[in-house]
C-alpha cells in the first residue's frame, strides 16, 4: 500500500473541499479547482481532513493510483490557499526579459525576439532578468516555467542560459590546451 496515500490532507481555513461520489472540488481564496478520482478509491473528510482509502490493499495498480490521487488531492488544497511559483532567471551579456500586455518576450541572442504567450490561469511577472511563473495549479505552473527554459537551456561552458533560481549548473573546462597554454 502507498505509503504516501495513507497521510490524510489537512484542510486550512477558507478552504472548502466538496466530495460528490468520485469528483472532488476544491475552492480557496485563489480560485477553484476540481478533480475525479481513479477507479476504486474513495475520499471522505474526517475532522477537517481528507483521507483516501483503496479498495483492494494488494494491488500494485492501485497502489500507485492511490499515491497520485493523494498528491494530487494535496497539491490542489495548497494551490488554491497559497498558490505556486517557479523562478528563472537570465544568465548572458544582452540576455532580457520583459512582459508586452500578456505575453512574455525573451531576447537570447537569437536573430529575433521569442514571444511567449502563457496558459490560461498563469501569470508571468519579471523584474531585474527573473521571470516568475505563479498560478494554482502545479503541473501547469511547472510546464510554462519547462517551456520558457526549453528556449534555451544553460549551457556548460559559461553557463549562460536561463536556469531555475538555485539550479546548479554543472560547469565543464574549457579545451585542454588553452587551460595549460598553448603555443
Amino acid at each position: 500500500m502507498s505509503k504516501i496515500g495513507r497521510l490524510p490532507i489537512e484542510i486550512k481555513d477558507g478552504t472548502t473541499v466538496t466530495i460528490t461520489g468520485s469528483d472532488v472540488s476544491v475552492s480557496g481564496t485563489k480560485g477553484n479547482m476540481s478533480y475525479t478520482l481513479p477507479k476504486g478509491i474513495t475520499a471522505e473528510i474526517v475532522e477537517s481532513k481528507v483521507i483516501l482509502t483503496p479498495e483492494r490493499t494488494n494491488d500494485r495498480v492501485l497502489s500507485a493510483y492511490y499515491g497520485l490521487a493523494r498528491a494530487q488531492l494535496a497539491n490542489m488544497v495548497k494551490g488554491v490557499s497559497a498558490g505556486f511559483e517557479k523562478k528563472l532567471e537570465l544568465i548572458g551579456v544582452g540576455y532580457r526579459a520583459q512582459m508586452q500586455g500578456n505575453d512574455l518576450v525573451l531576447s537570447l541572442g537569437f536573430s529575433h525576439p521569442v514571444r511567449i504567450s502563457p496558459k490560461s490561469g498563469i501569470s508571468i511577472a519579471v523584474a531585474e532578468n527573473v521571470v516568475t511563473v505563479s498560478g494554482i495549479d502545479k503541473m501547469l505552473v511547472g510546464e510554462v516555467a519547462a517551456n520558457i527554459r526549453s528556449v534555451k537551456k544553460p549551457e556548460p561552458y559559461k553557463g549562460k542560459g536561463i536556469k531555475y533560481a538555485g539550479e546548479q549548473i554543472r560547469r565543464k573546462a574549457g579545451k585542454a590546451a588553452k587551460a595549460v597554454g598553448a603555443k
